[in-house]
């Protein structure tokens, strides 16, 4: 056997295969597994050589490295740099306050203020930030504070004067400017038309500041048992540079998926000549092959705590707002369907059943023109699909990434809020996205949520609330259905099912070791199970007791 040989024993392994089948042991060579076995240690069975490693799993149990398949870990690595104004670390806007005034201290004026974080929701003040408020703190720095759900934000007055925004400024076509009661701008901007005039006046981070995000955050991820993330919206070619780079120099050891934004691959544009296998070959090659084009990345409504997911129905507490479309539905369809004949996979967000049925029309659109099976376009977060959606996306082959999280950290405020009991309770409806025998998966959306499959898992076995509440029992799923939506499933999303996301035979030797096995314990503490240690290649990239050490 290679020198590069290692044997796994005395472990508890979820192979997470199709018949789920539990093993005691696995050999690896040459990044590869080429053997799995029921028995804890074949040692008396095979030849090793003296050069083989040998790892005591210690009756603890391994599964696949697990697939987040859509978060933004770019943008989570440079939050770091901004004024954390989330909550329950900020309970009041005086407290994000406080934080920009200690921060417009350390700056020369006219420097940017970044923050991010903020949810009104869980404010005491219950309402966004003002413009007015921001002044008062900083009124000689332009200031740049985001909503947790990414979809608004707020600026000072010398932000909106440096973009132009004025009162009498039109409002815009993907989003709309806050107003007060008196029809005077707020500060608060809802969407990409309304934030984006801003945004591009914010200084760039360098190549540099990227790379060292990414290399930073993917240590994070490492620690959660991820050996295979896509970033959801590379927005730029400078964070397409910084993701190739920290994978070609392992900065970030993980496999990576890339979502490219649809305008950068329009005709045209900066890689709108190229076709989806010679762009994903040109990211293989500069990245070391671990970084591949994951699909054309679009999005058609905003956020549900935003106000801007777009509803059939509408808001709770709204009666006049049923949230917005981002697009134009005839644009959006030729749109999807210039993508879809140039052979890109299409995914896009779609939280509010009105987005989804848009995003379902568009992708049947296309299909219409140009039929082609096994395309597998997605859409993201799925958040009040209803049953008819989740059979449209069934016949249309359309598969779900589902943002599970938001149970747990909305799914009071839905309930009471946003959605009233009714829609709040069906919330990423996943047991009708399993009876329908759609490919879905869940994930985290970091830095909306923190960054832990296990926790994903928990939250669509249990669908707790923050205030303890089930929220809607009949969408639970079973406990190895959640891993499996967490490993193989994530796998044939990303069409690479012969690969990852199981432990069989041929497959690489991507792995996670936890310290409970989750299909054992009571479902309700499956997010505290610790992460031991995570492999990719076989190689070791993250160990708890080297972490703590």
């Amino acid at each position: 056997m290679s020198e590069k040989t290692t044997l796994f024993i005395n472990g508890h392994i979820l192979t997470m295969d199709e018949k789920n089948r539990i093993a005691g042991s696995v050999l690896v060579e040459n990044k590869r597994i080429i053997q799995v076995w029921d028995e804890f240690d074949p040692r008396n069975t095979i030849n090793l050589d003296k050069d083989s490693k040998i790892i005591d799993l210690n009756k603890k149990t391994l599964l696949p490295g697990f697939i987040d398949t859509h978060n933004h870990i770019l943008m989570y690595g440079l939050l770091r740099k901004q004024v954390d104004c989330s909550s329950p670390s900020n309970n009041s806007i005086s407290d994000i306050l406080s934080r920009i005034k200690a921060k417009a201290s350390e700056m020369k004026e006219s420097e940017w203020i970044l923050g991010y974080g903020y949810d009104d929701t869980l404010l005491i003040d219950n309402r966004h930030p003002t413009k007015e408020d921001l002044d008062l703190v900083a009124p000689k720095n332009p200031v740049f504070i985001t909503h947790i759900s990414g979809h608004l934000a707020v600026a000072n007055s010398l932000a909106l004067r440096y973009a132009g925004i004025s009162n009498s400024t039109p409002q815009p076509d993907a989003g709309h400017f806050g107003k007060d009661e008196q029809d005077k701008l707020n500060g608060v901007l809802y969407e990409p038309g309304a934030m984006g005039p801003v945004q591009q006046l914010i200084p760039e981070y360098t190549l540099e500041d990227m790379v060292a995000a990414l290399e930073n955050a993917s240590q994070e991820y490492l620690a959660q048992g991820i050996t295979t993330n896509t970033d959801a919206a590379v927005t730029n070619i400078q964070q397409l540079e910084a993701h190739l780079i920290a994978a070609k120099t392992r900065k970030n050891p993980m496999r990576t998926q890339l979502m490219i934004m649809h305008n950068l691959l329009r005709k045209n544009e900066i890689y709108g000549d190229y076709s989806p296998s010679q762009l994903n070959l040109e990211i293989q090659q500069r990245s070391g092959n671990l970084a591949k084009l994951d699909s054309a990345k679009m999005f058609q409504d905003g956020s549900i705590q935003g106000l801007t997911g777009a509803l059939r129905e509408p808001y709770h507490q709204e009666s006049h707002t049923y949230g917005e479309l981002i697009h134009k539905q005839r644009d959006f369809q030729e749109e999807v369907l210039d993508l879809h004949q140039r052979g890109f996979r299409i995914t896009t967000h779609g939280n509010g059943d009105r987005a989804i049925g848009s995003i379902l029309d568009a992708y049947g659109y296309a299909l219409e023109k140009v039929p082609k099976s096994g395309h597998n376009h997605r859409i993201e977060h799925v958040q009040t699909a209803t049953t008819e959606d989740i059979q449209r996306m069934k016949e249309m082959n359309v598969a779900g990434s589902f943002f599970i999280n938001h149970v747990y950290y909305w799914g009071d405020r839905h309930e009471k809020i946003f959605l009233g009991p009714k829609r709040a309770r069906r919330i990423s409806p996943l047991a009708e996205a399993k009876d329908h025998e759609l490919l879905f998966t869940l994930h985290s959306d970091c830095p909306v949520t923190p960054i832990s499959p296990l926790f994903s898992v928990w939250a669509a076995v249990n669908r707790k609330t923050r205030e303890g509440k089930i929220l809607g029992p009949e969408q639970r799923i079973d406990v190895i259905t959640a891993l499996k939506a967490m490993t193989i499933y994530g796998a044939k999303l990303i069409f690479d099912e012969e690969n990852t996301g199981s432990i069989e035979v041929g497959k690489k030797a991507d792995f996670v070791v936890l310290d409970k096995d989750p299909l054992i314990i009571d479902p309700q503490y499956i997010k505290d199970i610790q992460v031991e240690s995570t492999f990719i290649d076989g190689e070791i990239v993250y160990n708890k007791e080297e972490s703590v050490r």
